[in-house]
């Protein structure tokens, strides 16, 4: 690994880690409503964003797009998404939220195949069909097979799980955006549309605050900003097949939080669940690149 490489691989690492800590402290700042968490977690993040982009390519450069209803149909899936994860973190524990989002990647599988034509041989299907499985397996604590067949899955996995679904839009959308549009004009028109939900939401929905959740709302904006950021910038300097394994260290962080913060204690089931979909992500990464495609995860993080 060169020194670029190593250079990316700490951004990917160091993204993983804001992300985490960001989940950690939106759940210390209280019961907040979703849309007043999401204004404070886009507005804040903007302005590490906007330093950054003032530093290398410039405001009016962050501005410029050519493809404005890309960035709106971006926007909207990553903003429903981000109402989806951040309702669930309210009901799963930490580890359980990070290991319903690794199904995101299976997901952008099927929808590069069904979207953008790409073709998907029998190897990379079978790992889908494998990590679907897993995904049972991690169901297997919130309602399981009797859930499938009952509609008696929890709340909070039926949202994971719709989250990661437009998590993968949102890949497969940025895919087709990259070659035109550069990472920090995707984040800021992305940052800016959630600060406006969020503001509009607040207006039918917020509550008063005091100075340590507002602190820690603030701390979550920031967090999640310089995360965008350390995802977007590691693509720069090492290649995505070398740096998405990276992106399920997500899981460490996520345990030990949750260990260390909230006394939770990660599911057996959950766990087995969550490695077979590791695995299955693992041999789509491995098998991407050995064909030389661009990798299913590709892409800014939707947080």
């Amino acid at each position: 690994m060169n020194n670029l490489s190593g250079r990316g691989v700490a951004l990917k690492l160091g993204g993983t880690i804001c992300f985490s800590l960001m989940y950690a402290t939106l759940r210390l700042a209280g019961s907040i409503p979703v849309g007043q968490e999401i204004f404070f977690r886009a507005f804040f993040a903007l302005v590490p964003v906007l330093l950054l982009a003032w530093r290398t390519i410039g405001l009016r450069a962050t501005l410029r797009t050519s493809r404005p209803l890309m960035h709106v149909a971006r926007s909207l899936a990553g903003v429903s998404s981000m109402f989806l994860n951040f309702t669930a973190l309210a009901m799963l524990p930490l580890a359980d939220l990070t290991a319903f989002g690794f199904v995101s990647p299976i997901f952008a599988v099927i929808l590069a195949a069904l979207v953008l034509r790409e073709g998907v041989g029998p190897r990379r299907w079978s790992a889908v069909f494998v990590g679907l499985f897993g995904v049972l397996v991690m169901l297997a604590p919130h309602g399981g097979l009797s859930g499938l067949s009952k509609y008696g899955f929890s709340a909070g996995a039926l949202l994971a799980l719709s989250g990661a679904f437009l998590s993968a839009i949102v890949v497969v959308l940025i895919r087709s955006m990259h070659q035109t549009e550069r990472g920090e004009t995707i984040v800021f028109y992305f940052m800016s549309a959630c600060s406006l939900v969020g503001g509009i939401s607040m207006v039918f929905d917020h509550v008063a605050l005091d100075w340590q959740a507002a602190l820690w709302l603030v701390i979550s904006g920031i967090l999640g900003g310089l995360g965008q950021l350390g995802m977007t910038f590691s693509y720069r300097y090492a290649e995505p097949s070398l740096l998405a394994p990276f992106d399920y260290m997500s899981m460490i962080w996520a345990v030990a939080l949750g260990w260390y913060l909230f006394a939770e204690v990660p599911n057996f089931w959950v766990m087995l669940g969550a490695a077979i979909v590791i695995a299955s992500g693992l041999f789509i990464i491995w098998r991407e690149r050995q064909l030389r495609q661009p990798t299913v995860v590709e892409a800014e993080p939707v947080l």
